[in-house]
């Protein structure tokens, strides 16, 4: 116990102890320096160091959906008899639905929004040529047959 009240005292007596006696502390000192004497990056380090860049989901995930976009593009060769509307619809409303999300996000990633966009053109598209088809069986406008197709999925719904 005698040997802590020496070292208190010693440490009071050390922290009171006028500052010629110190040993002088080193203060860092900060410089300034302007944008123009940094050193400016190549346009591949720029690319590779955004936010946006290719460590980031936010390159990834655009490139992967393009995948997406592509099997719906092939869908175009198929006959308009063997699409699934439901399926289209989903593409169609998930491509608006990302779109305007992406406009929200930090940071915003438009590359993300051109796939999604295009996504939505895609989903459309197939949309269009189904119940252009579908009409063309019926003799129904497009509208009276987008009602229909309301009315049946709402009844598979209740189904389930």
């Amino acid at each position: 116990m005698s040997q802590r009240l020496g070292l208190r005292a010693f440490q009071i007596a050390r922290q009171n102890a006028s500052p010629a006696l110190r040993r002088p502390q080193f203060n860092a000192r900060t410089r300034f320096y302007s944008d123009a004497a940094a050193p400016t990056q190549s346009k591949f380090q720029q690319f590779w160091h955004s936010p946006i860049g290719p460590k980031t989901v936010h390159f990834w995930a655009p490139i992967m959906k393009w995948g997406v976009v592509l099997a719906g593009a092939s869908d175009f060769l198929r006959p308009a008899s063997s699409l699934s509307i439901s399926q289209n619809a989903a593409l169609m409303a998930t491509g608006a639905i990302w779109t305007r999300w992406c406009f929200i996000i930090k940071p915003q990633n438009l590359f993300l929004a051109s796939v999604n966009f295009l996504l939505f053109c895609v989903g459309a598209t197939q949309v269009g040529r189904v119940l252009l088809y579908q009409q063309s069986l019926k003799g129904d406008s497009v509208g009276e047959e987008a009602k229909k197709l309301a009315v049946e999925e709402g009844r598979d719904l209740k189904a389930v």
